[in-house]
């Protein structure tokens, strides 16, 4: 199938300090390219994958799971640091567990984490009834562009494969587990007005993480795709800003980053 346009994945070969964006559950790279393109034009190395089963029809994502998306960005977050000397995740919903479980199980060969409005569980008597609903009834209703922003829109399926949100839930209760073995610096912004993830999911994060290095950003007047919402800026200058701390060659040419 072919991709929709404004989902394709995203490259950009810069400097030696690498950063690698995942985008959410039934989403596309569209979500974060203006991120993307900001830490690009700055000179940063910057990786934004399309995950499997994502940005053609919600049909390709039924026959996906979270191996299968996890997978992607842990061949991209290699790739990475095969070229970078420094390597920094970041992600969005669902993309932020993602990111979360890279810097669990990268350890040091990960510099720092950034997430937006992290995923942590599957909510509701939804999530209960799923491993036999998913045999019954093949989708439900989307979730994408929840935006407060006029004339945003996220381009993401209008419908959730259920197979494909079963295989979320797993992917949830394993992130939890392993929250703990993450120890890089954390920026965490979320939107006090999300209708897709409640803080509840990002109160859990920081609770269980054992990152000492924790910055918490609420971002007011966005929805839950708050990287193209009201906030969108706020989140592309406070992430640059949080690598640059982490990595002080960000921006300056010939020096080298260290460590």
């Amino acid at each position: 199938m072919p991709v929709l346009p404004g989902a394709e994945p995203f490259r950009h070969e810069g400097g030696e300090i690498g950063v690698l964006l995942c985008h959410g559950f039934t989403g596309s790279p569209q979500s974060l390219r203006p991120w993307a393109e900001y830490l690009a034009e700055r000179g940063l190395t910057v990786s934004l994958p399309l995950l499997p089963g994502h940005g053609t029809r919600w049909e390709d994502m039924q026959l996906t799971g979270w191996p299968d998306w996890y997978a992607e960005v842990d061949r991209e977050l290699r790739a990475l640091r095969e070229r970078c000397a420094r390597v920094f995740v970041a992600g969005l919903s669902m993309g932020g567990a993602l990111a979360l479980r890279l810097a669990a199980k990268h350890g040091d060969a990960i510099s720092g984490v950034v997430v937006v409005n992290p995923a942590n569980k599957v909510h509701g008597l939804s999530a209960y009834a799923l491993p036999v609903a998913r045999h019954l009834v093949r989708t439900t209703k989307g979730i994408a562009s929840d935006i407060a922003k006029p004339g945003s829109a996220e381009l993401g399926y209008d419908r959730v494969p259920l197979h494909a949100a079963h295989s979320l839930r797993n992917f949830f209760r394993l992130v939890d587990g392993e929250l703990p073995q993450v120890t890089q610096p954390l920026l965490l912004l979320r939107s006090p007005q999300d209708h897709v993830v409640p803080p509840v999911d990002s109160a859990r994060v920081l609770s269980r993480v054992s990152s000492r290095d924790v910055t918490e950003i609420l971002l007011e007047q966005s929805y839950h795709v708050a990287t193209l919402d009201h906030d969108a800026d706020r989140i592309f200058e406070e992430s640059l800003a949080f690598i640059g701390r982490l990595a002080p060659s960000v921006g300056k040419e010939g020096t080298a980053a260290g460590g």
